[in-house]
């Protein structure tokens, strides 16, 4: 629940289960730095285990850059392992950066990576060379390119694989360039670049693209988009489409997610989240942590969409009224309703007004720092009747009507029962404190402590 390994950042990242049912975490890592230095960044893969996808236990560096002169020589990003042959071995296509162009920016191609091993362990690179590379009659290359964030699946129409790649698609002009590249190879060596699976023509970036097969045969794509820093839902009834747009899945602080399934069978979604340099309101975002599950919800000839996961409520303790600064509260919404969670301090020890508050008047639903500052909003697609709000330090989750539909950070104020105000009638709602897996961590990834003075 909320995991980054000591004293880094985490970015993009890919699950693997094992035969034991042990699940294993690769992720980019980094300093904790607004800054982004692509080619000093993110040179290397942690990696982290964990039962029930919610406590994690760092296992430390798993994979890192290559060797002088090679194309991810500089940089290693985005991986997708997948288990190949009898099942004994898993093969993962990765990014690698090889240095920048005169105008800075990164050069990216995928390579390939075998292990004998299904814990995400033990990798050895396939060649000195890429396996797939962007095609210039599609997609651009050098300047303003992209060709990242592979994931490769079994092709539906025979024997062989598809490769899904973020790209930047030739054709269009480059703030509207972001699309899924894809290529197909019979033996995960040797591959052929096709024209974009998806290219939207409103997206800069289409990144960290997940395809996952439904139990009726037919696919989901989900794509991270770069403005809005969430993800979007597309459908298909077969790899190569027609794909059908579903709109957003996740809200905006919510990025490169992964489906797996949960202990119980169920598909569940992971993603990143951010945090802010020197962990302060006032501090630049940068990369963050790995967020806590949700349930995938799909429903026949409805948009797919997140809920809240079941899983969590082992870790969730008994109601009380009392402040507590990791919690969970339900929350009737009848007309406008606001639900402050923590308070200011006035210098005096006394309260100064709302640090953290909650807020819905049927569709518009929003987030709030000290003095009412926005911390974010969204519009829902229908009224909402009930909320869940969950708190983790820093960290604020909305669920509308049990689907994930907020998520904002809020370094301020201290842990105060949780109030919610109509029409003037205030009102005390009991919380649920959550149990962290790892509450005694004070390195800089772990979970926000909250003020230094918590009265």
């Amino acid at each position: 629940m909320r995991y980054a390994p000591p004293g880094l950042c985490v970015n993009d990242f890919a699950l693997l289960r094992d035969d034991d049912g042990t699940y294993a975490v690769l992720h980019l890592q980094g300093p904790w730095t607004a800054e982004f230095d692509h080619l000093r960044m993110e040179t290397s893969y942690g990696r982290a285990t964990s039962t029930d996808l919610v406590a994690w236990r760092p296992e430390g560096t798993a994979f890192g850059n290559g060797l002088p002169g090679r194309f991810d020589q500089q940089a290693v990003w985005t991986m997708h392992p997948v288990r190949h042959g009898s099942g004994d071995g898993m093969a993962m296509f990765y990014t690698g950066v090889s240095g920048l162009t005169e105008a800075g920016w990164p050069l990216q191609s995928v390579g390939l990576a075998y292990s004998d091993r299904t814990d995400g362990t033990g990798w050895r690179r396939h060649g000195t060379g890429p396996v797939a590379e962007a095609d210039a009659r599609w997609y651009r290359t050098g300047e303003r390119m992209g060709w990242r964030d592979p994931f490769v699946v079994r092709d539906d129409e025979g024997d062989g694989w598809v490769m899904a790649v973020c790209a930047a698609d030739a054709s269009l002009p480059v703030e509207v360039s972001g699309c899924v590249a894809w290529a197909t190879s019979d033996d995960l060596e040797h591959w052929t670049v096709h024209p974009p699976l998806i290219s939207p023509g409103d997206v800069d970036e289409l990144e960290c693209p997940v395809l996952e097969r439904l139990d009726d045969g037919s696919w989901l794509l989900i794509g991270s988009i770069g403005a809005t820093r969430g993800f979007e839902a597309w459908t298909a009834p077969r790899l190569r489409g027609p794909w059908t747009r579903r709109g957003p899945l996740g809200p905006t602080g919510s990025y490169a997610p992964r489906v797996i399934a949960a202990p119980d069978g169920s598909r569940v979604v992971l993603h990143t989240t951010p945090r802010r340099v020197d962990l302060t309101d006032a501090g630049d975002r940068c990369r963050g942590m790995l967020a806590q599950p949700k349930s995938l919800v799909i429903r026949e000839d409805s948009a797919p969409r997140l809920e809240w996961w079941p899983g969590l409520d082992a870790w969730l303790l008994e109601e009380t009224e009392e402040r507590v600064l990791h919690a969970v509260g339900d929350v009737d919404v009848s007309g406008r309703v606001e639900i402050t969670l923590r308070k200011g301090d006035d210098g005096d020890g006394g309260d100064d007004g709302p640090a953290l508050v909650v807020g819905c008047d049927g569709k518009n639903l929003w987030a709030a720092g000290p003095a009412g500052a926005p911390l974010g909003e969204t519009v829902l697609t229908e009224p909402a009747s009930t909320l869940r709000i969950l708190t983790i330090g820093e960290y604020v989750e909305v669920y509308a009507d049990g689907v994930f539909a907020l998520t904002t950070l809020c370094y301020s104020g201290h842990p105060a029962p949780w109030t919610a105000t109509t029409e003037g009638h205030t009102r005390t709602i009991p919380v649920r404190p959550i149990r962290l897996p790892d509450p005694d961590r004070d390195d800089a990834s772990a979970v926000w402590p909250g003020p230094a003075t918590v009265r």
